[in-house]
């Protein structure tokens, strides 16, 4: 092939690339005026939200501090204890209260609330929030001891820690759920939605848990919003605690009813199992059955499970 070849199919392709990107200022424009339509959405003005990529980050600091020495590259022993943890939190609070702030100052602009000096609220939030990191340490350590406790295969706490997705989620559960029950917009939804899409497993940061709740396996389980979970109870693989099915139109009258169920105590819900409704209370102790519908109460101390379906077996004779 020679030279001039080479050269008169390099001007082509130029051209070709040059026709192509003349149309982009034209599409620009109309994305530009999409901008101005109520069917569309956008977040378009002079104030930033809040960063889901920098949520992420800050759940990731937050197990760093929550199970310290697990999630880092270095040591941590007795005599750098201090130091990484001041180290860790003082950058958390940095990043977190900006974030924090940004949420708070995003519902204040869109929704036209009188000022409430943002800045200082994200400061004072990223704090309380701080401040309850030795009880939420305290209540995922009954989480992990649940954890183990439950599973025969977990072979120590260590690989609890590190890999079982149910922790995890339940780890971020617990951090969103208090940054809901201070008032937080947006971000605590955006961290379960982070581990729903890890983990398989779909908790409301509303939702109410008690304490050494275990999640085993965990893929497609469901907590609904207004669900409320005593102490000690686990969920196997499939389980939905959800709501009845809303006539078209209702969403925003039951929107701040409840309509998930409430499990008591010491229950044990096996896999593929579906408890629907508001009022339905599974009372203490109850063991429920695998691949269970359920959208009535039960009773404390009560097992309920389907008849045992009749199987056939063929051979190749029959």
């Amino acid at each position: 092939m020679d030279a001039s070849y080479k050269e008169d199919q390099c001007k082509i392709e130029v051209t070709t690339t040059e026709r192509f990107r003349e149309e982009i200022p034209a599409i620009v424009d109309k994305l530009v005026l999409t901008c101005d339509r109520e069917d569309c959405f956008d977040h378009v003005g002079p104030e930033p939200i809040s960063s889901k990529n920098s949520i992420i980050d800050l759940i990731e600091q937050a197990r760093r501090i929550l199970y310290p020495g697990y999630f880092i590259r270095s040591k941590v022993d007795e005599v750098n204890l201090s130091y990484y943890f001041g180290q860790e939190m003082t950058a958390f609070f940095e990043a977190f209260s900006e974030q924090i702030t940004l949420a708070i100052r995003h519902d204040c602009l869109r929704y036209n609330q009188p000022c409430t000096h943002c800045e200082e609220r994200g400061m004072e939030s990223a704090i309380d929030f701080m401040r309850e990191m030795p009880l939420l340490r305290t209540m995922l350590a009954k989480d992990v001891r649940a954890t183990y406790e439950g599973d025969p295969a977990a072979k120590s706490y260590d690989e609890i820690i590190f890999s079982y997705p149910g922790l995890y989620a339940v780890t971020v559960y617990r951090m969103a759920h208090q940054l809901h029950h201070q008032g937080i917009p947006l971000i605590p939804r955006i961290m379960t939605e982070h581990a729903h899409s890890l983990t398989g497993i779909d908790i409301h940061p509303a939702a109410h848990i008690g304490e050494s709740f275990f999640i085993d396996h965990g893929t497609g389980v469901v907590v609904g919003e207004t669900t409320e979970i005593g102490n000690r109870v686990r969920l196997y693989q499939g389980v939905t605690l959800g709501a009845l099915s809303l006539p078209r139109g209702s969403a925003e009258a039951l929107r701040s009813k409840k309509r998930h169920p409430t499990i008591e105590d010491e229950v044990i819900i096996y896999a593929g199992t579906t408890i629907l409704g508001g009022d339905t209370v599974i009372g203490a102790r109850s063991v429920i059955g695998g691949n269970v519908w359920i959208t009535d109460s039960v009773p404390p101390d009560t097992k309920v499970f389907l008849k045992k379906p009749e199987l056939i077996f063929k051979g190749k004779s029959s």
